[in-house]
């Protein structure tokens, strides 16, 4: 694959990024462990990580951890409560710099985003200096850094990112890209979970380089058609474009009732039914969300909203329809009448073709 004939993707991934927002609005936190999401209570909270720092993970902090095994690992860690505001508010001023450098721009997450740089980027030179000029200007003009991965395609320029975390360059040898994969766990293939490495390994395959010596068809045969899009990915030959796309911030059903309801019973069921249309809205568009939320108003207006992060991004209307009872159980026993219930995803991340979760193919 020479780079005439190639394409020249960046995968660009902000360090941290909630972690990294709070350093920068509160330098005194700059070095220490720190830890975004729920409140410890002292080991007792129910919560997960969202992110962590550098600092924290050496400690063995990670997304997506209970809060009360973060608080065992890291108790001297600064917990802080997610500020919704100031990280959407700080990812739009990045994908804004980002999108003015990509002839094509696909916004992934609050947190990372595709550019195709191809065509002012004729080079790999002139690609290498492209994002190093972009890794220079998130520092100085936003105080953030990233790590960016530079490959033919999305899929590997994604796996790249990841390769020299925090603040990484990683470029992919465009003369022999399967090379790169080739040593590499398969679980850094975007979308292959625990089921999926599970799987594999009863087939005595661990690395890329195992599996790309499996036949497209015998691919098919486990995965199904999900399994051509894998063989793209192994053997380096994925070209999915770069799709420009809005990514909204939330998504959300509101039901409002004809008469105040005094069963909770019947808000219950009418959240699990919002719970289920705003499943098939989020799966519609291609997302992933990571924080469920309800909201319920009571006769008078009265209104109060309520959220939960969640261990991983899914786009499950059984996940979503269950932590909106959980959420919803504070308010059954207020003996007042219930004007509107609502439904509510946010944190959401767009699950494009080569997101996708290999591990679906063991619920069919």
């Amino acid at each position: 694959m020479s780079q005439s004939q190639s394409r020249f993707i960046f995968h660009v991934d902000l360090d941290a990024f909630y972690v990294s927002v709070e350093v920068r609005e509160n330098p005194n936190l700059k070095g220490l462990p720190v830890v975004v999401g729920a409140d410890p209570q002292g080991g007792k909270a129910r919560g997960v990580v969202m992110t962590s720092s550098y600092e924290a993970r050496k400690f063995g902090l990670k997304s997506g951890m209970p809060i009360s095994t973060a608080f065992r690992l890291c108790p001297d860690a600064v917990y802080l409560p997610p500020h919704w505001e100031l990280y959407e508010d700080a990812s739009r001023q990045v994908m804004r710099l980002l999108r003015g450098h990509a002839d094509r721009f696909e916004q992934l997450g609050i947190d990372e985003a595709f550019l195709d740089v191809s065509d002012r980027a004729r080079s790999l030179d002139e690609a290498k200096k492209l994002a190093l000029a972009i890794k220079k200007e998130l520092q100085d003009s936003l105080g953030l850094t990233c790590s960016i991965g530079i490959a033919p395609n999305k899929s590997m320029a994604k796996i790249a990112s990841d390769r020299q975390k925090p603040n990484g360059l990683t470029v992919v040898p465009f003369d022999y890209p399967k090379g790169f994969l080739a040593p590499l766990h398969v679980s850094v293939i975007p979308g292959v979970g625990s089921k999926t490495q599970a799987f594999l390994k009863e087939h005595q395959i661990e690395t890329i380089g195992q599996l790309q010596k499996v036949s497209g068809q015998e691919l098919m045969k486990w995965f199904g058609k999900t399994g051509v899009w894998l063989w793209g990915v192994i053997q380096a030959e994925e070209m999915l474009p770069v799709i420009g796309r809005d990514m909204p911030k939330s998504l959300s059903v509101e039901r409002t009732f004809k008469e105040d309801v005094e069963d909770f019973r019947k808000v219950y069921d009418e959240a699990a039914d919002a719970a289920r249309e705003l499943g098939a809205r989020v799966r519609d568009a291609n997302l992933l969300f990571k924080v469920a939320g309800v909201k319920v108003r009571f006769k008078g207006f009265e209104t109060h909203t309520r959220e939960r992060t969640l261990a991983g991004f899914t786009n499950s209307d059984e996940a979503l329809a269950g932590e909106a009872r959980s959420l919803l159980k504070e308010f059954e026993n207020k003996n007042r009448p219930v004007r509107l219930v609502g439904v509510r995803v946010s944190q959401l991340k767009r699950e494009t073709a080569v997101l996708t979760r290999l591990d679906e193919w063991a619920r069919s």
